[in-house]
């Protein structure tokens, strides 16, 4: 039915372990006619068959999207999504309080380069490999028969996702219905979101459980959020009874964003500024006893993750060395190449070079939306870690 794969002998045990990835040295023989993104079987040496996916040119070879050997039709994709919606009913995610989740993370649901983000029936489609972005057409009909009267919207914003491999240029546009930005509630603090103009798909959705947890640490504390984006943890912070919220982000049209979701949730307690988080940080010693470090990922390949680690320390150590004390540091790194042991180790190297007593409070990291499983444990990109400064 599909191009076919074979593995070398003993290659079969990534697949056989339910690994998404197989890299291209894996491979010994492609029958077929296989093109970038093209649905191929893979079969073992001993000819049984293991697993079908997307073939690709690059190291990964074959992203896994099934472990049975089915046709990749609507009737698929109805599945896939459906499984993925049926999780986060069960897990109430979606409720009375938050309108807005991760609808499908990848291979934490089985299909490697698809994200779909779901914001009040407006559905964002991300694919991070040609092969997802083939197949759209089925996975706009099973999302449609999946949510029903819920779906809004589909927006393609896959023109920045699609890799060095994709030879067919992506435009963003909508894929169903029409929309501008919308306003979204999340854990009863509403948020402005512009899916259309804004980073990624205009909100970070990953960081919702640890906004929360925010909430019990914010009050009465003067907070500062840099690389606040459009205000995430800045809201939940002046919401929960901070004395005073500063955010910093380099983007004009973000902070934009920023002081419209401050007004949109009726709060004065809130100051937004446009600056880089580093300049903004070297004058600022003594001023805040609450401060958030989210910055964007300083690395995706492991060829500069050393750089990134310096930033992280650099970061870090500026901000406990200038936090008073008693104070509460909120820390994240969201590069999937930089692992939870090695950002733990580089917090503590911050640490040691501040000066200062430092305590690890709680260890933070993306919440059930974005689920990792035990066979793909790179799923975990995020972590984070709260500390107390004395």
């Amino acid at each position: 039915m599909y191009s076919k794969i074979t593995l070398q002998k003993g290659k079969e045990i990534s697949v056989q372990r339910l690994h998404p990835w197989l890299f291209s040295g894996a491979i010994k023989l492609k029958e077929g006619f296989i093109t970038e993104g093209s649905i191929v079987e893979v079969f073992g040496s001993n000819g049984q068959y293991l697993c079908t996916g997307l073939y690709g040119s690059g190291s990964i070879a074959v992203r896994v999207i099934s472990y049975e050997q089915v046709k990749i039709d609507t009737a698929f994709w109805v599945n896939k999504i459906a499984k993925a919606w049926e999780y986060r009913q069960n897990l109430g995610i979606l409720n009375s309080h938050t309108n807005c989740c991760r609808l499908f993370f990848a291979e934490g649901d089985g299909v490697p380069g698809l994200v779909l983000d779901y914001y009040d029936g407006h559905v964002i489609f991300q694919a991070h490999n040609i092969g997802v972005y083939q197949l759209k057409a089925d996975i706009v009909v099973a999302l449609q028969h999946v949510l029903g009267t819920a779906l809004k919207s589909i927006f393609d914003k896959s023109a920045d996702t699609l890799g060095k491999h994709a030879k067919e240029k992506s435009v963003n546009g909508f894929l169903l219905g029409q929309s501008g930005s919308v306003a979204v509630t999340e854990n009863d603090v509403k948020f402005e979101v512009d899916f259309v103009n804004g980073q990624k798909t205009g909100f970070f959705l990953d960081q919702r459980v640890n906004r929360e947890i925010l909430m019990k640490y914010a009050k009465g504390r003067k907070v500062l959020n840099t690389f606040s984006y459009t205000g995430g943890f800045s809201i939940y912070a002046a919401k929960a009874g901070a004395m005073l919220v500063h955010s910093v982000d380099v983007s004009a049209s973000a902070i934009d964003i920023c002081n419209q979701n401050a007004e949109l949730n009726h709060l004065t307690n809130h100051q937004a500024f446009v600056a880089d988080t580093f300049d903004f940080l070297k004058d600022k010693q003594g001023q805040y006893d609450c401060i958030i470090l989210d910055p964007p990922a300083f690395t995706k390949s492991r060829d500069t993750r050393h750089q990134a680690i310096i930033g992280y320390k650099r970061l870090n150590a500026m901000a406990m060395k200038m936090i008073q004390p008693g104070g509460i540091l909120f820390t994240f790194s969201c590069s999937g190449v930089v692992d939870k042991f090695l950002f733990y180790n580089t917090i503590a190297a911050a640490a040691m070079e501040s000066g200062r007593d430092v305590k690890i409070l709680e260890y933070l990291n993306q919440p059930p939306d974005h689920p990792v499983t035990p066979y793909f444990p790179e799923g975990e990109y995020l972590k984070g870690m709260i500390l107390y400064i004395r």
